[in-house]
């Protein structure tokens, strides 16, 4: 259901259940939040997000919906147990990338909200989809989709249905780069490895301080800004590489 590994302080989350366009049931969401635990690990530096398969993600496993006893209950559980462990995975001190494919549809929109860098292949579609079957955003989206796109475009991606092509995702600020089909895994994987040869802590703070912004006040996050600064100042890695750039 996901794959995990580690190499060079990249550690590589896959999703993994191309037949069904790597929907997501529970048991998916459990391996997964059992991906995002051993990726806090001290070992793993960058998170690398992908899709088995032609398409990234399709959302959510609508087969198990139908098949559960309590369909309400099942979609609360499945819901409220994904958000969670996608929120724990944005809150990781360390940079998330997402290599996305072919489709990235419903709660699949969630990965890429939840990642840092998003790179697409150029064929990529993206669509919110839930009107669709009946249903309503979750995991997050519509908490995070307006503040990435805007209020007024969340709201038509969820009440027209569009679909937006991989360029239009860029340039509405939820893709970072676009690439050709072919090249999407090695453009990730370069990504993931000059971000996993640079200072640690500095890239995971700064994650940290844009992403809490959401929730805080301008004062509040300029006190923890401030914090932060004084507090990376005394690392070995920053005295390092003050030491280098000042001697050019």
């Amino acid at each position: 259901m996901v794959r995990f590994e580690v190499e060079g302080g990249v550690a590589r989350i896959t999703l993994n259940r191309p037949s069904v366009s790597n929907a997501v049931d529970l048991p998916t969401a459990q391996a997964f939040g059992e991906a995002v635990t051993a990726a806090a690990g001290d070992d793993v530096r960058v998170i690398l997000l992908a899709g088995a398969g032609p398409r990234f993600c399709g959302g959510g496993d609508v087969r198990s919906f139908l098949a559960a006893s309590d369909p309400a209950n099942y979609l609360h559980e499945l819901a409220t147990l994904f958000e969670s462990h996608l929120r724990r995975l944005s809150e990781l001190p360390k940079p998330v990338i997402a290599a996305v494919q072919g489709a990235v549809a419903g709660a699949g929109l969630a990965f890429v909200l939840n990642a840092d860098v998003v790179v697409a292949a150029r064929s990529t579609k993206f669509r919110m989809a839930y009107s669709g079957i009946g249903l309503t955003p979750d995991c997050g989206v519509s908490y995070l989709l307006p503040r990435a796109v805007g209020t007024q475009r969340a709201l038509e991606l969820a009440l027209t249905g569009r679909t937006l092509t991989a360029e239009e995702a860029r340039a509405w600020g939820l893709v970072t780069e676009v690439t050709d089909d072919d090249a999407v895994t090695r453009r990730t994987g370069e990504l993931a490895e000059s971000l996993a040869a640079g200072p640690a802590l500095a890239l995971g703070q700064a994650k940290r301080l844009i992403r809490s912004s959401f929730g805080e006040g301008r004062a509040h996050n300029a006190a923890d800004e401030a914090r932060t600064i004084a507090a990376a100042v005394t690392t070995d890695e920053a005295q390092k590489l003050i030491r280098r750039f000042v001697a050019g």
